[in-house]
């Protein structure tokens, strides 16, 4: 690992061929907070709308589509973090964070969308797999930046030392 300087955005620190910026400057980067705020309250009136408006039961033409399309996108996930895990790399904790979402929705669309015989089995898998799996990425996610953010602190102390 190599810093160099970045005329726009700071310092830039080099891991494993790929640049990562140690401090953005970004315009865009500091509007993103306070515009996803606003999109986070906006929401909150739309979600009390459609909790007393929608139906609370409907039938869906493309239901075993909609399922099977959003399990091979969970493998696709799971698939990703095992793939940066192996190569140790820093974009684990982006693909564990993603898996971990996608892991918490599949349990509770589960758990909510299962037929009564089925809803012992959803509630078993939701609480001995899916959750526990959810648990380990949000570690694994929090470990690996972590990790960096020890390794950028390194590279600064030895920067000007």
């Amino acid at each position: 690992m190599t810093t160099s300087q970045n005329a726009d955005n700071g310092p830039v620190l080099d891991v494993e061929g790929r640049e990562v910026l140690v401090r953005d400057r970004s315009p865009l980067v500091h509007l993103v907070g306070p515009v996803f705020a606003l999109f986070a309250l906006i929401l909150v009136p739309w979600i009390v709308y459609l909790a007393f408006s929608l139906p609370s039961r409907q039938d869906s033409p493309h239901y075993d589509v909609a399922w099977v399309g959003f399990d091979a996108l969970e493998c696709v996930a799971l698939a990703s973090t095992a793939y940066f895990a192996l190569r140790r790399s820093m974009f684990l904790s982006t693909a564990a964070s993603a898996t971990a979402v996608l892991l918490v929705v599949d349990a509770w669309f589960d758990c909510l969308t299962s037929p009564a015989a089925q809803l012992p089995e959803s509630i078993a898998l939701c609480f001995l797999v899916e959750l526990p799996l959810a648990a380990v990425c949000l570690w694994l996610s929090y470990h690996t930046v972590h990790i960096v953010e020890r390794q950028i602190i390194l590279l600064r102390r030895r920067r000007r030392g």
